[in-house]
């Protein structure tokens, strides 16, 4: 018999959450970090106060991709109070929306202020490189362009607006922090527009020349309903993406989630490097 799952949470559903957390730790972290494909160990770097997995907490989406651990880990980062979703969970694994945002939804209720959100990505513009890390500038939405957004239902008017501003997802003072800490630490930053798609087939050819034409960079299944709920809550937000393989514009080349997670560990030291450099400014 198929579970009915939820198409979205009320205000009392999400603080269930955030109370079982407290009951198991009176740590209150500012900063929220989730972590992509392939870049889970980024977590190992904190000072663990507590690790909980997320199979432990109640509603919580489980992961069921490689790659993600599926562990909350709240301790501190370069002094910072921190909380990591060592792996996310997608649309494609058959959560709705609802479900993919709660986990940003639980971190505004334990008082995270800001949420730096990585993913790996599959490159678009042909100029960037596997290995080469992007700083967000600004998304695409197209999986919810068709109706998939994580703020279908009822609006909780204690979290945020019905019609939340996107103008600027991204935050651009934590933007500037991070070009000038890519800059002293001689680390390439790209930058440029993530898509995300539904997935969890990789994108044709064609596909990316269509995203290749409505200036995008880079693409990914991912990251974007994390950001809406984000920023419907008032939260600010730093996006990374690692460029996992080049643009295949022309069908040369095959593409494989191990050939993500590969880049995966390639992409790790610079991305803790920039990472850390901002967590200290902060």
């Amino acid at each position: 018999m198929l579970l009915q799952k939820p198409e979205y949470f009320t205000l009392q559903d999400i603080d269930a959450i955030a109370d079982a957390i407290r009951e198991r730790t009176d740590f209150r972290p500012r900063i929220g970090l989730i972590l992509g494909s392939g870049l889970g160990s980024l977590a190992e770097e904190a000072e663990a106060e507590a690790i909980i997995p997320y199979s432990e907490l109640p509603d919580w989406p489980v992961s069921t991709v490689q790659g993600h651990a599926g562990r909350l880990i709240l301790g501190t980062l370069e002094s910072q109070p921190v909380m990591i979703l060592q792996g996310r969970v997608h649309y494609y694994e058959g959560y709705t929306m609802a479900q993919v945002g709660l986990p940003v939804r639980v971190m505004q209720r334990l008082g995270v202020e800001i949420l730096i959100v990585t993913n790996a990505a599959g490159a678009v513009n042909p100029e960037f490189a596997p290995g080469d890390l992007m700083l967000i500038n600004d998304h695409l939405n197209l999986i919810g362009m068709g109706g998939l957004n994580p703020l279908r239902g009822p609006n909780i008017d204690e979290l945020g607006p019905r019609f939340p501003d996107m103008s600027q997802a991204y935050d651009r003072e934590l933007q500037a922090l991070a070009r000038k800490v890519a800059k002293e630490n001689n680390i390439l930053l790209r930058e440029g527009v993530y898509a995300s798609l539904a997935g969890p087939s990789f994108e044709t050819p064609a596909d990316l020349r269509f995203l290749r034409g409505a200036g995008v960079d880079a693409v990914g299944m991912s990251t974007v309903p994390e950001v809406i709920v984000a920023r419907h809550g008032g939260t600010r937000v730093l996006g990374i993406s690692g460029i996992s393989n080049k643009a295949n514009l022309d069908g040369s080349t095959i593409t494989t989630h191990e050939e993500v997670l590969e880049a995966g560990r390639v992409l790790v030291p610079k991305l803790l490097t920039l990472l850390r450099g901002v967590l200290r400014a902060l």
